[in-house]
């Protein structure tokens, strides 16, 4: 390998995020990247399938790591404690690794292509987390939901944590305190006489179609 390689990933990284801080995720391209880094397309294209992967890169490795958390959870634990565990370790794991998350976000939020990416990222550690549990012996409907609101847990956690609320497991700490109070909370009077409107009936039924 050429000795201008050396680093070539954390360069074209550094390069890439400074171009999308001054331009704009949208107005940058490879090349640029690429000569900032001072390196070729060739080079980029060695490490990188697009721009898009500068910041998504390695997360093909979350789906098999909380999956293989979930097999690892004490086994005693329900499918959703297992599913929160899972996820609040990987989590923290990558929490440690990672500095420069609140940029990355932005950048996510700004792009719907990114936008996109990132559901379909969330998507897959989601039917990881399933089919893990499912192994455990959760029933499929009990392992599809268990996966689903663990996992909006997390995306609650990184939120946080990624708006400097603090470390990684108090953010999700936080968050999973924030379901269980959400989950106990006592129905005021009034909603024991209170029928849901044909809207909102409507709007949960079509939800359940789509999931």
């Amino acid at each position: 390998m050429a000795r201008w390689d050396a680093g070539a990933p954390e360069r074209l990284r550094t390069a890439a995020l400074d171009l999308f801080a001054e331009h704009g995720y949208d107005a940058v391209t490879v090349t640029q990247i690429a000569e900032r880094a001072g390196l070729t397309r060739r080079t980029f294209h060695r490490y990188f399938s697009d721009k898009r992967e500068i910041l998504f890169a390695g997360s093909e490795r979350l789906p098999p790591a909380v999956a293989e958390a979930v097999h690892t959870a004490a086994r005693g634990l329900p499918p959703l404690q297992a599913a929160l565990s899972a996820l609040r370790e990987v989590g923290a794991e990558v929490s440690e690794t990672v500095t420069d998350s609140g940029q990355r976000r932005a950048l996510i939020e700004s792009s719907a292509e990114l936008a996109e990416r990132e559901r379909s990222k969330l998507a897959e550690v989601t039917t990881a987390l399933q089919s893990a549990l499912e192994q455990r012996g959760a029933a499929p409907a009990e392992a599809h939901f268990a996966a689903r609101v663990a996992s909006l847990v997390s995306e609650e956690a990184f939120g946080r944590w990624t708006r400097g609320e603090g470390p990684f497991y108090k953010c999700f700490d936080g968050a999973e305190a924030a379901l269980h109070a959400v989950l106990t909370t006592r129905p005021t009077a009034a909603s024991h006489t209170q029928q849901p409107s044909r809207c909102v009936l409507a709007d949960c039924a079509e939800a359940a179609k789509t999931h």
